[in-house]
């Protein structure tokens, strides 16, 4: 089970993560939403797409951009659509 975790709190944890050059994309249903804060930030990527961007917030302090994710996400990415990853020097991803 992957398992995100920052400032003592658990972001994300789940079995079915999807693994994309490395970084675990957790579906939407594990995510723990109260600590996601949606920012204007994009970047975009040739084959996956353009990704968004959320802050985390936990007791007050930001972790500004530690996630991203692909809401339309193109073909050769289809299977992280909403999929969430994260930063492994910004949070702690436990695979």
């Amino acid at each position: 089970m992957a398992k995100v975790t920052w400032n003592g709190v658990v972001l994300a944890e789940s079995d079915a993560c999807e693994v994309v050059e490395g970084n675990q994309y957790f579906p939407p249903a594990s995510l723990n939403m109260d600590y996601f804060k949606p920012i204007s930030k994009t970047t975009g990527c040739p084959w996956k797409g353009t990704a968004s961007y959320y802050d985390i917030v936990v007791n007050g302090d930001v972790n500004a951009g530690a996630a991203w994710y692909y809401a339309e996400p193109k073909p050769a990415a289809s299977n992280i659509k909403g999929y969430v990853a994260f930063y492994s020097n910004k949070v702690k991803v436990e695979a």
